[in-house]
């Protein structure tokens, strides 16, 4: 049985690195910190992926790091691992095939898969190559018997046990396929979506703002869909959110924001427009970039009911009081460790496996 201890402290050491590291960067603190030469190194790395990947803003690298420093700690460590009888873990050696939708989206099976007692091979998606990789030295570097568990590859996986892959619902079908002798977890589309009733108040709106525009919309906690009542008032929801109108100045989504705006009027579909975010009537739930889908509701009994039906499409439901295991306002994109993606428990996954 490995020493879990000692892995947790290591996890624990870089979530203090992570959340230091962040107060560096935002200025609030310079002198003090004995991780100074790492702040540097992970100063480049930030930059670099912000450099090969136009979506992952400093600010939403930050973001991430911040909120993975949140939940590095002990407590919470062994509180989620509570829950599992770890010694039944049989060493195995785990391959991740991971997205690149938003920066460090595969750090989660990553600290499942060793914090289970097991080595780890993964396949990064080019959109995402490059945090990981650093994060994955420092843990080395504060604990080096993980040395020889973690590897990073760019070939052909090859001699795993069992395998957790993210993709598309193309890329699934593929993968289920293609490791459809190994035992696997496989990961499609999801996305997020708002139940609203017209009673929010302002500060729940904005909220909702953090859990749309927050990585661009890119991620599966994304809300990309609001359910509303047949007379709601759209333009409370647009001054409500107004103040995340400098998202616009970001180049790469103004391009989508202007080629999905031309799409959708050469089309001469009807949308509303603040010039930032167009909201379009539409029953599908993937709305693209700089778009918000929107679909009007006669009873709650009905939404319940729909979202039931389709749940195997859904990551989070953000509402108020309205839906059972709903996600409050602003909180879709700082999960907790037992908010598994696709509502699989990875750890489960990997002790039964």
């Amino acid at each position: 049985m490995i020493d879990l201890k000692r892995r947790i402290e290591a996890f624990v050491k870089l979530g203090k690195f992570m959340g230091e590291f962040c107060e560096y960067s935002n200025k609030t603190a310079h002198d003090g910190y004995p991780n100074k030469p790492w702040f540097h190194k992970l100063e480049q790395k930030v930059r670099l992926a912000g450099q090969s990947n136009g979506w992952f803003t400093e600010e939403n690298v930050l973001f991430a790091l911040k909120s993975w420093s949140k939940l590095l700690t002990e407590d919470r460590l062994l509180h989620w691992l509570s829950a599992y009888n770890l010694e039944k873990s049989k060493k195995k050696n785990v391959a991740l095939i991971t997205a690149g939708n938003i920066p460090l989206v595969g750090f989660h099976d990553f600290l499942a898969v060793l914090l289970t007692g097991n080595s780890v091979q993964v396949k990064l998606s080019s959109n995402d190559k490059i945090l990981l990789p650093f994060l994955a030295e420092y843990l080395r570097e504060m604990e080096p018997t993980l040395k020889n568990t973690i590897r990073f590859t760019e070939k052909k996986l090859d001699a795993f046990d069992a395998i957790i892959a993210t993709g598309s619902d193309n890329t699934a079908r593929y993968f289920e396929y293609y490791f459809a002798q190994k035992p696997n977890l496989i990961r499609k589309n999801r996305n997020s979506v708002a139940v609203l009733t017209g009673n929010e108040s302002p500060e729940q709106l904005k909220a909702l703002g953090e859990d749309i525009f927050r990585y661009y919309g890119l991620g599966c906690r994304s809300v990309s869909k609001i359910f509303v009542p047949m007379d709601y008032d759209f333009d409370v929801f647009f001054t409500a959110i107004y103040s995340y109108k400098d998202i616009i100045n970001h180049q790469k989504y103004a391009n989508n924001y202007d080629y999905n705006k031309a799409v959708y009027l050469m089309s001469e579909f009807k949308i509303l427009d603040n010039g930032f975010l167009m909201l379009k009537e539409d029953e599908s739930y993937a709305s693209p970039i700089a778009s918000l889908f929107y679909e009007r509701y006669a009873s709650l009994k009905d939404i319940i009911v729909k979202l039931e039906q389709d749940k195997h499409k859904i990551q989070c439901v953000v509402s108020h009081g309205n839906i059972k295991n709903e996600v409050p306002f602003g909180k879709t994109q700082t999960p907790s460790l037992t908010d598994y993606a696709d509502g699989v428990d990875t750890v489960d996954f990997l002790l039964k496996t």
